[in-house]
């Protein structure tokens, strides 16, 4: 069953380090069977208060795959990036 990694950043402070993981965490995705299937910075909140300024939605053929994605060497290398540049996470969404 598909599943999804979904990750919402709510604000960086550090430019440069988003940056620096994007540009480690990115290629990490395609290794471990995963597509992006949205991402970006123009984000519409219909309601309540969630207000991330960029996305990313990243479908996996099954949530085990999703899980060895980010458990991955690679992307946990990344990870410390996102964590220390930005306010966020990710979650996983198993699929139907």
């Amino acid at each position: 069953m598909v599943a999804w990694a979904i990750g919402a950043i709510e604000s960086v402070n550090d430019e440069a380090g988003f940056a620096a993981y994007q540009e480690l965490g990115g290629p990490t995705v395609a290794k471990y069977g995963g597509k992006r299937v949205a991402s970006g910075t123009k984000i519409e909140v219909t309601d309540g208060t969630w207000s991330p300024v960029r996305m990313v939605v990243i479908e996996f053929e099954n949530l085990e795959k999703a899980k060895t994605w980010y458990n991955s060497p690679e992307y946990q290398a990344a990870v410390e990036k996102r964590i220390s540049s930005s306010d966020g996470g990710f979650i996983f969404v198993d699929g139907a």
